[in-house]
């Protein structure tokens, strides 16, 4: 596979990501556009592994929903189950449930089957993104409820704010975006330059050939 994207450590990938065009009521942007892209969505995993010991981790936990992708993803590469964490009335078996506000400050519940794991596993949990970490409060309070322990916390960004900065103290939370970079900036301003010149085309990937970047 023909390397196309320059330097190895810049996080390359994350100027893939698309910005919000349908409004206030979605998140600000769509980090998607870097899982259709066969290289970015690699060398997101590959970053996201390089600070994870499978060791320290029993099970991998998604976020309903787009966590369900990086989650899963996630899992196979660390050779771990998966369990998904679903929004309310998604799930056919007994259910624990927890309320949470979710980044537009609505209140919603989200549910995790009953009995999950054993009392003691290991929880990784993986959402595609963490803005205001009122989602991740709640599948925090699933996995502790049931005797779990939070083993860590995974995503492309984690905004920065007290409650997120929590996390971080309390933890190991891995994360594309590093807390020190001028990615992170961007994203706590929730605006990337990278918006200026988004084209969705660089995405794409061709048939029969490496995907452009």
């Amino acid at each position: 596979m023909t390397d196309l994207k320059g330097p190895r450590d810049d996080r390359w990938y994350l100027s893939l990501m698309s910005p919000n065009t349908k409004g206030p009521k979605f998140a600000w942007l769509d980090p998607t556009s870097i899982y259709i892209n066969a290289i970015a969505f690699k060398d997101l995993l590959d970053d996201l592994c390089a600070e994870l010991e499978a060791g320290d981790i029993d099970v991998v936990a998604g976020l309903d929903a787009m966590g369900f992708v990086l989650g899963a993803a996630l899992a196979a590469r660390l050779e771990r189950g998966f369990l998904p964490i679903r929004k309310a009335g998604k799930l056919c078996v007994d259910t624990d449930a927890v309320s949470f506000s979710n980044y537009s400050g609505r209140t919603q519940q989200m549910e995790m089957r009953q009995p999950a794991f054993a009392i003691g596993t290991r929880v990784l949990l993986v959402d595609q993104w963490v803005e205001t970490g009122g989602t991740m409060d709640g599948a925090i309070r699933l996995v502790e409820r049931q005797g779990g322990t939070v083993a860590g916390i995974a995503t492309i960004a984690m905004e920065q704010n007290e409650r997120t900065e929590g996390y971080r103290e309390r933890y190991k939370v891995v994360t594309a975006v590093l807390p020190t970079s001028y990615w992170q900036a961007e994203c706590n301003a929730q605006r990337l330059s990278s918006f200026a010149t988004y084209a969705a085309e660089r995405t794409f990937p061709s048939a029969g050939r490496t995907p452009a970047i």
